[in-house]
């Protein structure tokens, strides 16, 4: 079975032109029933705070992902804008979407980007979720999350295999996208599928560098700061026989 990630350079603020863009990228992956696809932060949009004109309110972006799972008979990833009735802010929100237009996660992002005056605009989510893809359980996670180890061994102790993420991650911090996502592979002894965006929005440049890493550590296979679809095939028993080898993760203490 195979994880395609989807490195593209999005439209800003055009939910319609980024379909477009995800429709293309898939037809030149090709990918088989049962297969996986990533996609970026924010996909339809971009990393844009405003949410009043981005909200996913009328679910175009979910009845896409659905739509898409099920014509394609994947379990696709893709973060977008949700903004509840009740409440006074939004949530950047991964939604994972599975053949039959059944929705199997949607995980808030936890730890919405200071720096960059994202908690002014999107509320932190409170809770870590994991989702099964075939015999695998994977743990979502969003772009300023991968710097929280604590997340992803919450995830490890809710069983995660994978840990799979989306981006809107810059250049001018692009090296640490790398060793954090090499670190989180290593030190949970899991698959990381890591997708960011490529190109420029209006007030920042991105560098790719979408990359999978295996449970080892190892590469798998890694984009430059080109659109395009990095597309590896994922043996779980290459880590099935690792953590019993070297069964280090079973001596978490904290």
């Amino acid at each position: 079975m195979r994880a395609h990630l989807l490195q593209l350079d999005l439209v800003w603020e055009d939910h319609e032109a980024n379909f477009r863009l995800v429709e293309r990228a898939l037809d030149q992956a090709d990918p088989d029933p049962g297969d996986f696809v990533l996609l970026p932060e924010l996909f339809d949009t971009g990393f844009s705070f405003r949410t009043e004109k981005n909200a996913d309110s009328e679910d175009r972006t979910l009845r896409f992902l659905l739509a898409l799972a099920d014509d394609l008979g994947v379990t696709i990833q893709g973060s977008r804008t949700i903004r509840p009735c009740d409440c006074d802010k939004a949530f950047n929100c991964a939604t994972v979407a599975a053949p039959n237009e059944h929705l199997l996660c949607e995980y808030r992002k936890i730890h919405p980007f200071t720096f960059g005056r994202e908690p002014e605009f999107f509320a932190a989510g409170q809770e870590v979720l994991t989702y099964q893809w075939n015999d695998l359980t994977v743990c979502p996670a969003i772009c300023y999350d991968l710097r929280f180890p604590e997340l992803f061994r919450r995830g490890l102790k809710l069983g995660a295999q994978i840990f799979a993420y989306g981006a809107n991650w810059p250049s001018p911090r692009q090296h640490h996208w790398r060793a954090l996502s090499i670190a989180r592979a290593i030190e949970n002894q899991a698959f990381v599928l890591a997708v960011n965006r490529t190109g420029s929005d209006p007030h920042l440049p991105y560098s790719g560098g979408s990359i999978a890493i295996s449970p080892k550590g190892d590469i798998l296979g890694e984009l430059t700061d080109q659109p395009g679809t990095l597309s590896v095939e994922i043996d779980p028993k290459t880590l099935y026989d690792w953590r019993a080898t070297f069964p280090a993760w079973r001596d978490m203490r904290l």
